[in-house]
């Protein structure tokens, strides 16, 4: 049931601009796959499926090839090395960065496609980073937290990748 369902929400993704998770259970539950949120954020975990913002500016899901989750990887480790604090004001997230980090932490930020993210400045420990609106630069905060987070589980994954192309 699970290989079917995953199938089924890689098959969803690539034919249809899905831009959020209830969507996406929608579609699911069309094609006969009933599933809970955190199913389904399990699943898109696991199939390597993130958010990124596509041309036209609209978020919609898409699947990382191996290469995009070795950027992946990199991007949520600067990340996580790099930042100290986020603090929004009005559509700006100021970002504090350990000292010489901060154009790294910007160029992983304009890599990561971010949806809502505009562009970003750095300096050489603090970064301006412009948001679509100033309802959507706490959302942006949550979802850089949760990049970085993720990086701990990401580094186990690139080095099993390492190893297998360096084989």
């Amino acid at each position: 049931m699970k290989a079917s369902r995953q199938a089924k929400l890689i098959e969803i993704i690539e034919q249809e601009s899905v831009k959020t998770q209830d969507e996406l259970a929608e579609r699911l539950l069309a094609a006969g796959y009933a599933s809970t949120q955190a199913t389904i954020s399990r699943d898109l975990r696991e199939l390597k499926i993130t958010k990124m913002a596509v041309p036209g500016g609209e978020p919609k899901y898409v699947q990382l090839t191996n290469r995009d989750n070795v950027n992946m990887v990199r991007y949520t480790r600067v990340l996580k090395d790099g930042i100290l604090t986020m603090e929004a004001a009005d559509n700006i997230i100021v970002i504090k960065t350990v000292a010489g980090l901060a154009m790294a932490v910007a160029a992983a930020l304009d890599n990561l496609n971010l949806y809502g993210v505009v562009g970003s400045i750095a300096g050489d420990d603090t970064i301006m980073c412009v948001i679509r609106s100033k309802d959507m630069a706490d959302e942006v905060i949550d979802s850089i937290s949760k990049y970085a987070a993720d990086s701990a589980s990401n580094k186990r994954e690139e080095d099993k990748d390492v190893t297998k192309s360096s084989c």
